[in-house]
């Protein structure tokens, strides 16, 4: 009996530990995700950046031509 309850404790401890490793799974591919985005983050500003200066370029010389 008494290693009965020892097995049933153990298969339910295991199912905690699987649970948390996925979470932690999940966690640690969200971070990753995350992370890359950071990466990206200057050049795609860097490049809305440019583009607003093109276009205040092209309205400028347009209002100076008239």
């Amino acid at each position: 009996m008494r290693t009965l309850t020892v097995l049933l404790a153990a298969a339910l401890a295991g199912c905690g530990v699987s649970e948390t490793a996925s979470v932690a799974a999940t966690a640690g591919a969200a971070k990753a995700k995350e992370a890359e985005q950071a990466k990206t983050a200057p050049a795609q500003v860097q490049g809305k950046l440019d583009e607003s200066f093109r276009q205040a370029e092209q309205k400028r010389e347009g209002a100076d031509a008239r």
